[in-house]
């Protein structure tokens, strides 16, 4: 195998570079892979625009992958070996600290030591060494029947599931999904399989929105043309929406999806507002109302397990959400093409 590769390395906002780097030597419990497929992602977007601070350059950017594994650590398990076609989730917990033993295991103290992307070398590169414990807990082989692309939507599937688990839908429900980008379109199916009757969505962008429609969602509102909440109040016999899902992470739309929200209902806080943003909340509803307004954030094991079922079942449509295919260096525009909103997910292939 050759001993370098290809990577764009991130060095500050705005400045990207697709470099010749040495292949990353893997641990005795860690797996290298061969990289086939990259989504971009919001977060990718942000992070190129904005930085993050816990990011130390030079890094390389992308979370969202699938690939074959290329070499095995002397002590992973039998169930890895060379060739096999995998999808992995960019981190996993370390089970021992107070979160993970309450029984949150996405909140864990030591997540940032695994995550890749962030404090690990990213996807968007030829290859990737994947820390020993992904290995041990978030990384699954693919059928050969399951596109690389689809097995990509591994990583925030999970999220999405993890939110869904907490937004708990119920037969019947009418959903609102507030943004039809991946997050929203990801969460608009996993509605429509927990049994919601009716799914409403809405969005800025017609193009995203008949994405949507496509995807099944039974109602769709462009909110460049009408205003949201008088229509879904309208939908709703005037009550509000069983389950309203923000997936847009505006304070904006934070507030608007309280509001669309009915008397003991569900608000899922989905999308991340920019650092120390705030919103303001009628206590008065909150508390006659009987409302419930959670937050929610990354994955579990669980979640990751769930998600990988849902690709090879055929239950989920990862498909439809990539909207472009181009090569590694093309990310930059990829990266621009996305923050333009003119694209749901586009595939990175090295």
């Amino acid at each position: 195998m050759e001993e370098r590769m290809r990577a764009v390395r991130f060095y500050e906002p705005g400045n990207i570079r697709l470099e010749e780097i040495e292949i990353p030597k893997i641990g005795p419990d860690e797996i290298l892979v061969k990289i086939k497929a990259a989504l971009t992602c919001g977060t990718d977007v942000k992070m190129y625009k904005r930085g993050h601070p816990k990011i130390k350059p030079p890094m390389t950017l992308g979370h969202e992958f699938s690939g074959i594994i290329a070499e095995v650590g002397e002590k992973v398990a039998a169930r890895f070996e060379v060739g096999q076609r995998v999808a992995i989730a960019n981190s996993a917990p370390c089970n021992t600290c107070f979160f993970c033993k309450i029984g949150k295991p996405n909140l864990c103290e030591h997540l940032l030591e695994t995550l890749i992307g962030f404090s690990v070398d990213g996807a968007f590169a030829e290859y990737i060494r994947v820390p020993a414990p992904i290995v041990r807990q978030n990384t699954y082989t693919v059928p050969a029947d399951i596109s690389f692309e689809e097995a990509a939507m591994l990583e925030p599937l999970a999220c999405a599931v993890n939110g869904n688990d907490t937004a708990n839908i119920s037969l019947g429900d009418t959903v609102v999904i507030i943004g039809s980008g991946p997050i929203g379109l990801i969460h608009l199916q996993l509605a429509r399989l927990k049994g919601a009757a009716k799914t409403i969505v809405t969005d800025l962008q017609e193009e995203r929105l008949k994405i949507a429609s496509k995807l099944g969602a039974d109602v769709v509102i462009d909110a460049s043309k009408e205003d949201q909440l008088s229509r879904v109040r309208e939908l709703t016999n005037g009550l509000g929406a069983d389950v309203v899902v923000e997936a847009v992470g505006l304070p904006q739309t934070w507030e608007l999806a309280v509001t669309m929200t009915r008397k003991a209902g569900t608000t899922l806080f989905f999308g991340g507002c920019p650092s120390g943003a705030k919103i303001t909340l009628d206590t008065e509803r909150i508390h006659y109302e009987d409302l419930t307004l959670k937050g929610i954030f990354h994955h579990t094991p669980l979640s990751v397990r769930k998600a990988y079922n849902l690709i090879v079942s055929g239950r989920f449509d990862g498909k439809t959400l990539i909207t472009d295919t181009m090569p590694l260096s093309d990310l930059e525009r990829a990266l621009k093409k996305m923050s333009e909103g003119q694209c749901i997910k586009i595939a990175i292939t090295p």
